[in-house]
């Protein structure tokens, strides 16, 4: 479900989970897990990069296990998929999305996550459609995207709940470049490694929890039945499958 590579003290993170990298249960404790592995202090990695295998970077929930899977499912799913996007969130080193193709709502908000993200050119598109599937946003993907765009922005985009190619994502700050998909990788890299080389890696750390303090105090106050209660409506009424069918068998957000 996930690759990790190190080239030059740069930990490669590949979701690699069937075709589009859906987020689900599994995947979700892996991209955890594999986030509080590189914060090691000590370790050898110095910053990340976060992509994905094949032709997306992630299209999003797989609404298809929470469909099938009712409320259990979605019990534990929900506190999974906040951890992932926290870990990401909060990881003490420079964190790079290296957007490779479709990074649609919760693909989004984790690429959203990281320090800084550069979108291949081409036919990839990202956005926020959670509102349009029929499910609220939880609360980590809110502050997320409020702390990427500023509130005013991300109000607009998750409001809007469409897809954007890569110049109109651009434009809108949902990336901070494009690149060639050839380079994509390759300019990921540098652009973490020269953060690592930069700026001192104690130094980085504190300042990283200093701005994003806020938004994780309003995490760590909230509690999140309405948004529970919500998601297991969508995953037992329909609305989930509607989307589905709407959108051609997608098994996406």
């Amino acid at each position: 479900m996930i690759e990790v590579d190190v080239v030059d003290g740069v930990g490669v993170v590949r979701l690699a989970h069937g075709k589009v990298n859906a987020l689900d249960l599994e995947v979700c404790r892996a991209i955890g897990q594999t986030m509080r592995d590189l914060d090691d202090r000590e370790g050898p990695v110095r910053a990340v990069v976060v992509t994905g295998a094949g032709r997306a970077f992630s299209a999003g929930v797989d609404l298809k296990r929470v469909a099938d899977g009712g409320a259990p499912y979605v019990a534990e799913f929900l506190p999974a998929l906040s951890e992932a996007f926290r870990s990401v969130f909060d990881l003490g080193k420079p964190v790079v999305a290296a957007v490779n193709g479709h990074a649609i709502a919760g693909g989004c908000v984790l690429a959203a996550a990281c320090d800084r993200r550069i979108m291949a050119a081409g036919s990839g598109t990202i956005g926020v459609p959670e509102l349009r599937v029929g499910v609220p946003f939880p609360a980590s993907a809110l502050e997320i995207m409020r702390f990427a765009l500023g509130p005013v922005a991300a109000r607009s985009v998750i409001f809007d709940g469409a897809n954007h190619g890569p110049e109109a994502a651009l434009a809108l700050g949902l990336v901070d470049e494009l690149s060639e998909p050839d380079a994509l990788l390759d300019r990921a890299l540098a652009v973490a490694g020269r953060m690592a080389a930069d700026i001192p890696a104690d130094t980085f750390r504190h300042t990283k929890a200093q701005v994003r303090q806020e938004a994780n105090e309003r995490l760590d106050r909230i509690a999140e039945p309405a948004t529970v209660e919500l998601w297991t409506t969508a995953a037992t009424d329909g609305r989930i499958r509607a989307f589905m069918e709407r959108t051609m068998g997608s098994d996406r957000e």
